[in-house]
């Protein structure tokens, strides 16, 4: 009992606001050092593009196994964060997983599979696919590459701006938590009818700080609008200048030819591979 009492406090220590805080912005702002996040923007997007399209459209399954490990390839290329891989199965499952446990129990049989696993590998390369790709663009060079493609200055710079506040909303969020249980009072969790009651209150302390972190947080998105203002991005948004001064730093070099040489080499094997079979 001890044992497992020391093994749920520290599961539950380790799942502290500050733990999910530190997972998220390393997932978003912690891989600059990668293979992944070394290759250009405009590369990794159309990579994106047909690995995120695709598979919604093929229901070979060999092809859908091909890309779906090499997608797989690519995410530990990327060092994706753990808690996002652990969101990533949860999810999996949680849209596919559950529906062959159904299909079973309710008196399907085993020709149910394919079907599903062919909906799985879907649902899974396109998710590995977005989180290889957005883990390995920091918000200016993602900005950057939406706006070669044509995207309207705004939108490529509203998708740059979230990637900006999402630091500036963890931590507002925290510390909305923090007032809540330095006036509150929690029920005692020594026994397992009081752990219930204590996730109980946890649950209603974030329901409760929902209201204020959004006030908060407007507020100090009016201030970030009113400096943009102050230093002419409205004129920066269309000066063809601005453009071209910040699309100079994008270079397609040799590693993003040889990354999708072999993205679509391997995809032509599979191809191939499900032609034979």
């Amino acid at each position: 009992m001890k044992a497992m009492a020391k093994l749920s406090e520290g599961i539950l220590d380790k799942f502290s606001m500050d733990f999910l805080r530190n997972q998220v912005l390393k997932n978003a702002y912690g891989n600059d050092d990668t293979v992944i996040a070394g290759l250009d923007p405009r590369v990794l997007l159309a990579w994106y593009l047909f690995f995120g399209l695709v598979p919604w459209f093929v229901n070979d399954l060999p092809f859908l196994l091909g890309c779906f490990l090499l997608v797989s390839v690519t995410t530990v290329m990327a060092r994706i964060a753990g808690l996002v891989l652990f969101l990533f199965f949860l999810g999996v499952f949680s849209q596919t997983g559950y529906l062959l446990i159904v299909t079973l129990i309710f008196g399907g049989d085993v020709s149910a599979v394919g079907p599903l696993l062919v909906l799985t590998l879907k649902v899974a390369t396109v998710s590995l696919a977005s989180i290889t790709v957005f883990s390995g663009l920091d918000p200016d060079r993602l900005s950057n590459g939406l706006m070669w493609y044509g995207c309207p200055e705004k939108l490529s710079f509203s998708i740059s701006y979230a990637y900006r506040v999402l630091p500036m909303l963890m931590e507002e969020f925290q510390n909305v938590l923090l007032s809540y249980r330095l006036r509150g009072n929690p029920p005692a969790h020594d026994h397992f009818r009081g752990k219930v009651r204590y996730l109980i209150y946890q649950v209603k302390i974030v329901i409760q700080a929902f209201y204020p972190l959004m006030l908060n947080t407007a507020k100090r998105s009016r201030t970030t609008v009113e400096a943009l203002e102050i230093k002419g991005y409205r004129y920066a948004a269309v000066s063809k200048e601005v453009r071209k001064m910040k699309l100079a730093s994008l270079r397609v070099t040799y590693d993003d030819f040889i990354f999708l040489a072999l993205s679509f080499l391997w995809v032509a094997v599979t191809i191939l591979v499900s032609n034979i079979i």
